[in-house]
């Protein structure tokens, strides 16, 4: 029985360690796992110019290795301290720290000059280390919750949007003649999506009095709905602040964005 509470109490130690910022230790972990994802990725970077990975290829490589293998850790502590290993697995942040480790170990398999491509693809992987920068955050948490708020909105916004661009396409396609570039419906919506949002390519244009009046309207809509996105996450955003919620994780399943007073998680029930 003691044995099992030691191993308890252990488990619930790393747990806060590991996946909240409220504590010294946990403090400590986020600072130097922050640094040592931000280290893996320069190397990433670096790896990338030829000249540099001529010269020091050896040197990123034994880095690269040394990271992996610290990340691997990291992982298996994870699934190790949660109650729940599979829900952690399976969540975002889980199968972004998978991510993080899997090309490294997955080019011991491909050492044939003929996988050398695919080896490059899965290298370019390990960018996604930068994702889990997001997680230990408190800024960050705030813009994921607004951007989780506003996601219907702005579904609603491009849905309109998309509307709009096929309304204003199959106008275009009436009043333009093929020879102007508008040979399809889809290429006139094509058009009517690069005048909407103001890039104007200019690779199709409107001859015709009546496709420049179009196409006025469509860059006058435009210039007035490129803010609608921006509003809405704002707004989310500032209620976002005043929502403030608590840096600490729930022991079972790893959540998190519990509010300040909350004695249980609000997805498992478990007691934070």
């Amino acid at each position: 029985m003691k044995q099992n509470d030691t191993r308890l109490s252990c488990r619930l130690r790393m747990q806060e360690s590991i996946f909240e910022a409220d504590t010294p230790a946990g403090k400590w972990f986020d600072v130097l796992l922050i640094l040592a994802i931000l280290t893996s990725v320069v190397l990433v970077l670096l790896d990338s110019v030829s000249t540099i990975q001529k010269s020091y290829g050896q040197i990123l490589l034994a880095g690269e290795w040394l990271f992996t293998v610290l990340f691997t850790i990291e992982y298996l502590l994870r699934l190790l301290s949660v109650g729940r290993p599979v829900a952690y697995a399976t969540s975002f942040y889980g199968i972004v720290d998978l991510l993080a480790i899997l090309p490294t170990y997955l080019s011991v398999f491909f050492p044939g000059a003929q996988y050398l491509l695919v080896i490059r693809i899965l290298r370019v992987l390990r960018i996604f280390r930068i994702l889990k920068l997001v997680q230990y955050l408190g800024e960050a948490r705030l813009l994921v919750q607004a951007l989780r708020a506003s996601l219907r909105k702005i579904i609603v916004f491009l849905m309109t949007v998309l509307t709009l661009v096929t309304i204003f396409g199959a106008l275009i396609y009436l009043v333009e003649d093929p020879e102007n570039g508008f040979t399809s419906i889809p290429k006139s919506i094509y058009w009517a999506i690069v005048t909407l949002t103001t890039v104007g390519y200019g690779d199709i244009s409107p001859q015709t009095i009546f496709g420049q009046l179009i196409s006025s309207a469509i860059m006058i809509i435009g210039y007035g709905i490129i803010a609608v996105p921006t509003g809405i996450v704002t707004f989310e955003l500032a209620q976002a602040f005043k929502r403030q919620v608590s840096t600490q994780a729930c022991p079972e399943c790893s959540a998190e964005g519990h509010d300040r007073d909350a004695k249980f998680c609000k997805y498992c029930g478990a007691k934070l």
